[in-house]
């Protein structure tokens, strides 16, 4: 019930990130989804990603559309910027907030009807355009605020709660983000969160388009059998291409890994995304070869999960646009205004 206050009281042996905050610093308010929902082990490795990250709250802006995905981001990161648009409209708000300040994080967090339905459009244009956002997909293949009809993203011949049969060909958004040219692509398990934490922290660290699909059973309406959105399926059928840890400059990052061939790709803020592979061979450089696998992995009935593409060159928006280093919503009138002088010299280019 988000009318109850969590505690403020914080126990003083609370572990401290680098900037002194804990990890109940980035939390929110008290989940109202049901006992279960994956949607809320998304949110707890979100704070998990945003406290080792040493991220301070008050730089993200978190934006949403409507859907139970869209009701998470009021369950994490209480102390900074929130904005719950319209159905499917979150893209083009963020683009908009994104322009206008620059020096935020702006994290973007939808569903599969938000994202794949009504909102499918607004996914494409914010994808291809080189927004610079993480946007994650909360990815159950039903609509739960409307008692579990099929989604866009739910795979053909899955059986609904009621024994019905999905005739309907699946939208695969991971392979679209990739078409589209996003430049950060992985897809996770939201019952995985020692895989799911370092994809979103590699995503929150990358400059440019970064989308993670995350696959999150719905309790109440997709987690039976026939279900390949349910969390029995997903443990059985996943097919983990890579382990992955972000390095900071900063500060070493200590975990266990399963031996194998690592490489390092290093991000534009300094960070570096070291991956160690499970499968000889496989290159996260390779648009190409992440299109292919998805769907050789998915003909085979396999969920390929982990950091599928990155673009260690990506740039963003701004740097397409040509905007100013200083925010715009900082500009002071003389610098958006500057005469008659400056009119006639860009009209004179114009001609």
């Amino acid at each position: 019930m988000t009318y109850i206050a969590k505690p403020k009281l914080h126990h003083p042996t609370l572990a401290c990130n680098a900037i002194g905050f804990t990890r109940r610093d980035y939390e929110g308010k008290i989940s109202t989804l049901c006992a279960g929902c994956g949607h809320d082990s998304i949110s707890a490795a979100i704070i998990q990603a945003c406290w080792e990250l040493d991220i301070r709250p008050h730089r993200v802006a978190k934006l949403s559309g409507i859907g139970c995905s869209s009701k998470t981001p009021d369950y994490f990161l209480g102390q900074s910027h929130g904005f719950n648009t319209v159905h499917g409209r979150m893209p083009s708000v963020l683009t908009g907030a994104g322009l206008a300040n620059r020096d935020l994080i702006y994290l973007g967090v939808s569903g599969d009807g938000d994202s794949a339905s009504i909102g499918i459009g607004q996914f494409v244009h914010a994808i291809r355009r080189a927004v610079n956002m993480t946007y994650i997909v909360e990815n159950n293949g039903v609509y739960g605020l409307t008692k579990g009809q099929f989604s866009a993203t739910a795979d053909q011949g899955s059986v609904s709660k009621r024994g019905m049969a999905n005739s309907d060909s699946a939208l695969d958004m991971v392979t679209m983000a990739l078409q589209l040219g996003a430049t950060y692509v992985a897809r996770g398990f939201s019952g995985d969160k020692k895989q799911l934490v370092p994809l979103i922290k590699g995503a929150l660290s990358h400059r440019g388009p970064a989308f993670l699909d995350i696959v999150s059973p719905c309790v109440a309406f997709n987690n039976h059998d026939g279900s390949t959105k349910s969390y029995d399926y997903v443990r059985e059928h996943n097919d983990a291409v890579n382990r992955l840890d972000v390095m900071p400059p900063r500060t070493e990052i200590v975990a266990d890994y399963a031996a194998g061939e690592s490489i390092d790709v290093p991000q534009h803020d300094g960070s570096v995304l070291r991956l160690h592979k499970v499968e000889g061979g496989y290159d996260p450089r390779d648009r190409i070869a992440a299109m292919n696998l998805i769907q050789q992995r998915h003909a085979r009935g396999e969920i390929v999960t982990g950091l599928l593409y990155v673009d260690p060159d990506a740039v963003d928006l701004h740097a397409h646009l040509g905007t100013v280093e200083v925010p715009l919503n900082s500009l002071e009138a003389d610098t958006l205004s500057p005469g008659a002088e400056a009119l006639a010299g860009i009209n004179a280019a114009l001609r």
